[in-house]
């Protein structure tokens, strides 16, 4: 390797990346487990859904906020996490209602 190799400068669009994947993936992860809960096998009441559906938050949330890198710039991050947010919480303020 020689010493002329460049280099890609890390993009100034990466903190709205991270705030995408931190915050919009958290709400993300809690509308889509409420969706299971009240969606899934069982209904609300199901035994021990409610542990299933506590510890399947992390999972899908860690998922979100490694995929969110993939996405060309911040702002379509924030778009499409926005758009699925609104999408899941609809859904789950419907199903409950």
């Amino acid at each position: 390797m020689g010493a002329d190799v460049k280099r890609a400068p890390i993009r100034p669009d990466w903190w709205r990346k991270t705030f995408a994947g931190a915050v919009l993936g958290a709400t993300l992860a809690f509308a889509l487990a409420g969706l299971f809960a009240w969606v899934g096998p069982g209904g609300i009441a199901a035994p021990e859904k409610s542990q299933f559906v506590m510890w399947s938050i992390a999972p899908v949330w860690m998922t979100v906020f490694g995929f969110v890198w993939l996405f060309r710039t911040g702002t379509h991050a924030l778009l499409w996490l926005g758009g699925a947010n609104l999408l899941a919480w609809g859904l789950l303020l419907y199903v409950r209602g």
